[in-house]
């Protein structure tokens, strides 16, 4: 799978280390002394030899000009060095404080840039996750995609992203991103554009009994998939953001699809023709948006969606709640909520997804799939932080540093799907709880993978593979 050579240096790395360092560390420079505030004379940047200087300041929580309580002056420090390092294209980011006299002082930023222009080559399963390839699927190498994309995610060196993907395999899909996160002097405002053309010889057609069952028909494309998008973003802080999005869906299927699923769109239909708008809220005040572990995430996501063919009219409403806590030492929990509305509740199969597609599943029911218009997740981690190295001196220009992270953990979910049409399944509307401990692994370029052994309410155990973030 994608990630498995970066695993390996990974795991070597994590042998031969034992130097201690954090992502982000906060300088003993300046003492502090109570009552008193320095004036943040001047910031100086070095090491963006591609980023412009004010994609890093439109981040930061001070300027040039400002009164820093001494006392409060290691708390802004980090804060910004966070916020700094979120913006996911510096392998490290630091600051230094340089006295200039008793109440004058000026901050020297110091980072280390990403590679941008990024060639993925990815090695990527069709399946739901690595256990359903794994087990249900028999490890059978056909149901893999091989792609590559072209990525440049600092573009101009002002946080634009620009990519093309090229995919041959178990899904042949060809696309082109665009995006433009500030496209006014006060950076607040982004457009974006996108479109993808996909096709395969296989998908599934219905759930029977909590499984997926899929068709296929050699030599022909059972299901060709056209999605073009444009977005706007507006952001007006640090942590908030405002995304609307308006899409177009042209999806056809084969004959064959209906012949086993009539109500695989609606009326029998082959082809699903629709206009969705959309609206997103994120309100992200965690300290590190690629694996937090301390501060609160929200997000809302309404759909309102047209259907010319294949669909009526579809109202869906997504919200998640999380927490994140520090408990002391290397201690740290979470608790995160996820749920779904959606109206009219009977829809075509093509939009019944619930509960078994990531992110939203229950651990330890990841060879399931629960289908319903409404579903709640609750998942709750207690986890130690063991490890948070980096390994210096190596020898590639763009990951000088590799850091490296580790936190075994004990978690329990608890799940629920409301279906009124469940068909033949078991685990529609009933309750779904889970428990187990595993380990997850964060590394440079947000590389997450994490191993969990779970206990479902089944009495069902096993180990599982994942390559996200809960």
């Amino acid at each position: 799978m994608k990630y498995f050579l970066f695993l390996f240096v990974f795991l070597f790395a994590c042998a031969v280390s034992g130097q201690e360092n954090r992502f982000v560390s906060i300088p003993d420079s300046v003492n502090a002394v109570p009552g008193k505030s320095y004036h943040l004379r001047s910031i100086f940047i070095t090491g963006n030899k591609h980023t412009r200087d004010r994609v890093i300041h439109r981040e930061m929580s001070v300027k040039e000009g400002a009164l820093i309580p001494s006392d409060s002056l290691n708390l802004v420090l980090d804060l910004n060095q966070k916020r700094i390092f979120n913006l996911s294209i510096f392998t490290e980011a630091t600051i230094a404080v340089l006295k200039v006299d008793d109440s004058t002082i000026d901050w020297h930023i110091k980072v280390t840039e990403q590679w941008y222009i990024i060639p993925e080559i990815s090695f990527q399963l069709a399946d739901r996750n690595f256990n359903v390839w794994w087990k249900e699927q028999e490890r059978d190498i056909r149901r893999a995609n091989i792609g590559v994309t072209l990525k440049h995610r600092n573009f101009r060196g002002n946080l634009e992203q620009l990519s093309a993907t090229a995919q041959i395999g178990y899904t042949q899909k060809f696309g082109l991103e665009y995006f433009k996160p500030y496209v006014d002097r006060r950076q607040q405002h982004g457009l974006g554009a996108s479109f993808f053309f996909s096709k395969n010889e296989e998908m599934f057609f219905t759930t029977n009994l909590n499984k997926l069952q899929f068709v296929k028909t050699p030599r022909n494309y059972v299901i060709s998939r056209f999605e073009a998008a444009a977005v706007y973003v507006y952001r007006p802080g640090y942590a908030t953001r405002h995304l609307i999005e308006l899409r177009y869906r042209d999806y056809r299927v084969d004959d064959t699809v209906i012949k086993l699923n009539p109500e695989y769109y609606d009326n029998g239909s082959s082809e699903l023709n629709s206009m969705e708008l959309s609206y997103r809220f994120d309100l992200n005040k965690v300290d590190n948006w690629n694996y937090p572990l301390v501060g609160l995430k929200l997000v809302g996501n309404f759909i309102s969606r047209v259907g010319f063919k294949g669909i009526g009219f579809q109202n869906t409403a997504y919200v998640e709640a999380a927490k994140f806590y520090h408990l002391g030492h290397k201690w740290y929990s979470s608790n995160i909520v996820r749920a779904r509305v959606m109206a009219p509740q009977r829809q075509p199969y093509a939009f019944r997804s619930a509960l078994g597609v990531e992110p939203d599943y229950v651990r330890g029911y990841e060879y399931y799939v629960v289908d319903g218009s409404q579903f709640g997740v609750l998942r709750n981690s207690l986890k130690y932080e063991l490890l948070n190295t980096s390994i210096r001196s190596i020898p590639f220009k763009y990951l000088p540093v590799l850091p490296i992270r580790l936190y075994p953990k004990i978690f329990a979910d608890v799940g629920y799907v409301v279906n009124k049409f469940p068909g033949n399944s078991f685990l529609n509307n009933r309750l779904l709880y889970a428990a187990g401990f595993g380990l997850d692994i964060i590394s440079a370029y947000d590389f997450k993978l994490r191993l969990e052994y779970t206990w479902n309410h089944l009495g069902e155990k096993g180990l599982f593979l994942h390559l996200n973030t809960e």
